[in-house]
């Protein structure tokens, strides 16, 4: 698995963040119609019983709306992945059908209520530190073109930033050519919420990406690292 760390200057201000990884080895392609109905049924189901001001209050959004202010960004001017996709099914609003990996990804996300980086683990270069972002720093968010990363929750490799809790990147973007996949749920301190995310997200990689050598590790500055096995090879 690509070696990714908690910077010190983010754990300081968000103690207990854990970051659940999941990498394998996928097959992308479009979003079948299987993946695409437990979405749709998935969404109407969260629309008739939450109401646009209660998704502030979700556990896993309101640690990290949290998390934003301490690191100095606004959080409902720099929407959480997470919070954008629940508000979006709220509003009546249909999701973007993208393909199987991303849209896998977000029926996790707005399901837990982890932001979630999705990306191409062969565009990733060394090793991957989850830190703060800083004043001038370039990142062209998908969809959203240059975005101010300044007090933003960051992933960084040699490279630069690639992915935040708000929008990944377009440089680790996943596409049709995509092989190795990496998936980073993002925890603020509600760690204990991570296993209900893990068991889904490989679930659904196994059933809608044929993934294989699926590699899975929490990590967390106080309680290190772990790993977690499964036989599927």
């Amino acid at each position: 698995m690509t070696e990714i760390r908690i910077a010190n200057a983010l754990n300081d201000k968000v103690p207990g963040t854990t970051l659940l990884c999941l990498q394998a080895d996928v097959v992308s392609a479009d979003t079948p119609d299987q993946l695409w109905h437990r979405i749709s049924s998935s969404s109407a189901e969260i629309s008739t019983r939450l109401k646009t001001e209660e998704i502030s209050s979700l556990p896993a959004i309101q640690a990290s709306r949290k998390a934003y202010k301490a690191c100095g960004k606004d959080p409902a001017r720099y929407r959480l992945s997470a919070e954008a996709l629940l508000r979006r099914i709220v509003r009546g609003e249909e999701l973007y059908r993208i393909g199987n990996l991303v849209d896998l990804l977000n029926l996790v996300s707005f399901t837990t209520g982890f932001s979630i980086g999705g990306y191409d683990a062969d565009k990733i270069y060394g090793t991957v530190e989850f830190g703060i972002g800083q004043a001038g720093e370039p990142y062209a968010g998908i969809g959203r073109g240059e975005l101010n990363i300044e007090g933003l929750p960051v992933f960084r490799d040699l490279t630069g930033a690639f992915g935040s809790p708000t929008s990944d990147s377009v440089r680790t973007c996943v596409d049709r050519n995509t092989r190795r996949f990496l998936m980073i749920i993002i925890s603020f301190g509600v760690g204990h919420l991570l296993p209900e995310a893990e068991n889904m997200a490989v679930q659904l990689l196994g059933e809608f990406a044929d993934a294989k050598n699926l590699e899975v590790r929490y990590i967390n500055q106080e309680k290190g690292e772990r790993s977690v096995e499964y036989g599927v090879k």
